[in-house]
């Protein structure tokens, strides 16, 4: 995995995501009110989301790519599609 990923982008998308998850707890803990909440907490799902993009951006230019090259084209591409169900259910 580590190949197919920008290791840096990615440690910091999740410790951004950290730090709103917190926010979220935070804000709870304080009583803010419910719409404040749920903004944030669509904002960390956003994040959450766009992370995922990254990891099958990263999955699809290099393993996919890899596996159709070296000649196992139909185990990669319904290892892909299990990967994107997967995806989309986020």
């Amino acid at each position: 995995m580590r190949q197919c990923m920008d290791m840096d982008n990615l440690h910091n998308r999740l410790k951004r995501v950290d730090g709103q998850i917190k926010a979220i707890n935070r804000m709870i803990e304080q009583d803010v009110p419910c719409e404040d909440i749920i903004i944030q907490i669509n904002a960390a799902k956003t994040a959450l989301h766009k992370i995922g993009q990254v990891v099958l951006e990263g999955h699809l230019n290099h393993c996919v790519k890899d596996g159709i090259e070296h000649g196992d084209a139909e185990k990669t591409i319904a290892d892909f599609a299990k990967a994107l169900e997967y995806f989309s259910r986020l």
